[in-house]
Order: C-alpha cells, then structure tokens, then sequence
C-alpha cells in the first residue's frame, strides 16, 4: 500500500523507470516515476521549493500582520491556494481584458476563501460560525458552490488568522481547499438517511478524508484532485465527472460496496470518467484512494499544466494498464472484478423538496438562487435547523441546501420559515435547475457577469414561461474552465465576447445518466447577455411544441434540427 512509498514533502516516491509503460514512448511529461524530477515548468518550480501548506505560518507571522503589499509573489499566486485563498478580481476590468492583463495588473489586494466541507455535512453550531465569519469579514456574502464547499469574498490578509482560528474551534478549515491537493470530497448530504441508497458511504468518507487531507504524500500532485464517495442511488455527486470516483454497488457476494472510476473532468477538454470494472470493499476505500493518489503524484504529467489532470494520463494509458500499474505497485493484491452501477431513474440530483428519510423523519431540500447566499440568510438556516430539526446541515454540489432529521409535525412550520428567508423547498423549475459559478464579479478568468444575469435569467423565464412543466438545467459559466459545468447541462453557457460586449457560447443537450454526453456545440451559435432570455424562451418554446411524449430535452436536442436549435 503506499504508506510503504511515501516520500517526503515534495519529493518524488521513486526514480526508477516504469515497467511496462505503453508503446508508443512519449516524449517526457515530467513524470517523477520516469525520473523527471527536475521542474519543468513555474507552478512545479515553486512547489518544489516550498510545500504549499508551510505558508500558513508566513500568513500568520508575516503577511497577516504587514499587509497585502509584504506578501511574496509565489505565495500569493501559488501557495495560498493551499490554504484556500485566491486574489479576487478587481473591479471595473472588463471582460474582454481577460488574458491580456497579468495577475499583478487584474487582481484586487481581497481574497476569495474557500471552507471545506467534506461530504457537505454541517451541525448548526458549524454553520452559524460560517455565517458569523461571512457578516463580519465577507460583506455578507457567501456561495454554495458545486463541491459542497462555502466561497467568501472580500476576505483581507489581516483578517485570516481570526477566520481560520473561528473555523477551526467548530473543526472546519480552509485547508486543501484549493491547490494541487486532493480537493474537498464529495459525498451525498442524506448519506445514511436516504431510503433508497445502496450503503451508507459516511463513515467511509471520513476515514478517505483522514488520509487525503494534509497528508504530506498527497500535497505535491501535479494538479487539483477531485474525489466522489457516495452510495447514493440518484447519483448525486456526479461521479461521471471526477478525477477518482467510488460509486455505490451491490458486490459480487450480494455485500454493498463500490464500482471504482477514474479519469472524469471538464474544463477546456472535457473527459467522462472510466469504470476500472474493479468492486472494492468499504474497509478497503482508504487505501485503494490512497493508491490512486499516488499513482497519480508519481505518473502524472507535470510538463504541461493544460495536461497535468489524471484523465489525460487514463487516456493515454487506457483502464486495464491503470488497473495494473494500480494494483501491482501501490496495493500489492488484486481487486475483484465487480458490477457497474444500477441507472439512476430520471430527474434532479439535487434532493430538493421535502423527502421522508428511513427513521421517518423528514429532510427538506432548498434553493438558493444559484448558489448565492449570505451569512444572514445561512444565520436563519442554522436557527430553523434547531428549531425543528436534529441541527443537522448538508449542502450539495449542485449548490442546493438541506436540513435534515425534522419530524412531520414540523415539516409546515420549517418550510414556512424557509420560504419567508426565500428558500423554497418548491422552486420553478427553472431555480431548480439552475448554477452558475463566481464570474467577473470576483474571478479573475471570468469574461462574463454570471451570478446575476442567472438570476435575472431565471426570473424571466419564470413570468415568461409560467408553469413549465419538464425539468431543464441551465448552467451559466463565466469562462471555459468549466466551474459550473456547463457541458453537463441541458443548456449550458460559457462566458464569451459577442458583437464586442459579454454574450455567451451555447451549448445543448448535455446530460449524466444512463445517456452520458457533453452538450451539443453549434457552429457560430453565440448569443448576447442582453438577447440571453429571449434566446432561451425560443428555444424552450420549440422544445414543447416539437418534443415527443415524455421526450426529456437533451433527448429532444440530439434529434431536433439545428434551425430549431438557432
């Protein structure tokens, strides 16, 4: 297993060639298991230097006591990201700027700040203190994003000590939240208490996180690392589209326990993951993801950043040498072969509504107008969770909220009270299904404003089309990194400049499930941020007219001619 291989911070686990390796041989791609140790590029080059997470105590000696302008370059634009701090974008920089500017001449001296939040899982106490921190060092604004995490902005350097100190005496961090790190893992927020789930995936998840996080075998990767863990029967933390997924299956002797993916991802090269066909055993998930963690660390690509992800190494290596690589040199044994996962039945991942759970208690799922929120609004949650639930707290990563364990007597009162604080339970369809991620507001690769346009988008629609009867996903990206998946979505917009201003590249049809693909990229079709309504009334509007019975919209945009489509 690899506790046997760990190396020390920073430094590769072997440099010894690879047995095995595929034909053709490729140039080197900085591979430290091929002995390309030397940093091939920046981003390696500072990695190596210093491991991220020693910035901490720099930002808590140093730079939160100096300022912003004492803050080392490579600390700022590298290392904080391990401490899930990002520069935000300053204001009044237009989109069509992105690219051009370097980070020096685009960035503002405010953080974004990332909370994890493993398995998306929160006690009242843990969320108050993420609303606390919110109203009083982030202008009372906090995202949901589709990892399950919580984004502040306008976070100052003077102000993280007394940020991470409030964190972590309810045992939340920041940590590994962003950076060349295993990310936060995803995990479904009714684990155990969904009905219909194939195991309780939670005590899994927190043993995987025990490993991932701030292990120093894991801290040097050659990019981000993306893991799903969830025995959930709906699917819903998109496994389809993780670095390394574990998915909930009834194994070979009738016991539950996981189908293993790996190589999903989106970004400017979208890949679906792959099934290793290999069941693993719950007790066995930590070190099978350790396995792959460092398989990844030591075979992943580090020449180039744009192919440092681990599915261009799945790609090119194909599942059956992965598997072998895998299980020779990092688990010594064998898995089983093991069953594909059973296809969700059609409909949201999201767990939005009211839904009984297996005690007989209720969970009550809500939407925030795409991922956006305050303190003072999550403040209310905290307090209705108490109030009329066990305290319990769970976000998604469609960036949706939940409260958990709340009796039937007091299902009237909570969705009341969360209806009164804009929280519905019973969202249009069209708040239901929609994201977007942080655009030109703070992100300093977004071309286009996101957050808003969604919601006025989603209001439109709503006086546009009352009652719209199918569910649609639109997801709004402000780039094409891809942070609210817009490949994945129905009708998926990517931030771009049209006719000289901010308009989006449209994509259709894009979809999860038993009909996994990547939305459907017209030749030329881009529409304008203000023509954006009018563009998607027209296009749901021949949508009802042409569909077939029962005919789902992605379904419908695969067959429909491309006029109907313009």
């Amino acid at each position: 297993m690899p506790a046997r291989n760990q190396p020390a911070r920073n430094q590769p686990a072997r440099s010894q060639p690879a047995r095995n390796h595929p034909s053709p041989p490729q140039r080197g791609q900085g591979q430290w298991a091929q002995g390309h140790l030397e940093p091939l590029n920046a981003a390696e080059r500072f990695k190596k230097d210093d491991d991220g997470l020693n910035v901490r105590d720099r930002i808590l000696t140093r730079y939160a006591r100096q300022g912003f302008d004492s803050i080392d370059p490579s600390d700022l634009r590298g290392r904080f990201r391990w401490w899930g701090l990002y520069t935000q974008r300053r204001p009044g920089i237009g989109g069509g700027r992105t690219g051009a500017l370097e980070d020096a001449e685009i960035e503002d001296s405010y953080f974004m700040l990332r909370v994890r939040i493993p398995g998306g899982q929160l006690s009242a106490a843990q969320l108050r203190t993420v609303a606390g921190i919110a109203k009083e060092y982030g202008r009372d604004l906090a995202d949901i994003t589709d990892r399950q995490n919580v984004q502040y902005h306008w976070i100052r350097i003077e102000d993280v000590p007394a940020i991470w100190a409030r964190l972590e005496e309810v045992g939340l961090s920041s940590q590994e939240a962003c950076g060349d790190v295993p990310r936060n893992i995803l995990g479904c927020p009714v684990a155990g208490l969904d009905a219909q789930e194939i195991l309780d995936a939670s005590a899994v998840l927190r043993a995987t996180e025990a490993v991932a996080a701030g292990n120093p075998a894991f801290t040097n990767l050659p990019r981000k690392f993306k893991t799903a863990i969830s025995g959930c029967s709906s699917h819903c933390t998109a496994h389809e589209v993780n670095d390394i997924s574990f998915v909930g299956v009834t194994g070979p002797d009738g016991s539950p326990g996981f189908d293993l993916w790996v190589g999903g991802g989106l970004s400017t090269n979208p890949m679906l993951a792959q099934r290793l066909g290999a069941f693993v055993e719950p007790q066995q998930v930590p070190e099978v993801w350790a396995g792959i963690a460092g398989l990844f660390r030591d075979y992943g690509y580090r020449r180039l950043r744009s192919r440092a992800r681990l599915k261009f190494l799945v790609a090119d290596w194909g599942t059956d040498h992965f598997r072998e690589i895998l299980e020779k040199e990092y688990l010594g044994y064998a898995l089983p072969d093991g069953p594909a996962p059973a296809a969700p039945a059609f409909g949201s991942r999201d767990h939005v509504g009211v839904h009984q759970q297996r005690d007989g208690r209720y969970y009550v799922g809500v939407s925030p107008q795409v991922g956006r929120t305050s303190g003072t609004q999550l403040w209310q949650v905290a307090d209705l969770a108490e109030a009329y639930g066990s305290g319990r707290v769970a976000t998604t990563s469609q960036q949706k909220l939940l409260i958990l364990d709340v009796a039937k007597d007091f299902l009237t009162k909570l969705v009341a009270g969360l209806e009164a604080c804009d929280l519905q339970p019973s969202p249009s369809v069209f708040r239901r299904g929609t994201m977007a991620c942080t655009g030109i507001e703070f992100c300093k690769l977004a071309i286009v404003e996101t957050k808003q346009r969604a919601r006025d988008l989603c209001a439109e629609l709503d006086r546009r089309l009352p009652g719209f009867d199918t569910p649609v996903t639109i997801n709004v990206n402000g780039c094409p990194n891809s942070c609210a998946r817009f490949q994945l979505a129905d009708i998926g917009l990517k931030g771009s400049i049209v006719d000289g201003g901010e308009g989006f590249q449209v994509h259709l049809g894009g979809s999860l499930g038993t009909d996994p693909a990547f939305g459907r990229k017209l030749r030329g079709l881009k529409v304008t941020a203000d023509a954006l309504p009018d563009y998607v009334e027209r296009l749901l509007r021949r949508y009802l007219a042409d569909r077939a019975d029962g005919e789902q919209f992605a379904t419908w945009v695969r067959r429909a001619d491309e006029g109907l489509l313009a």
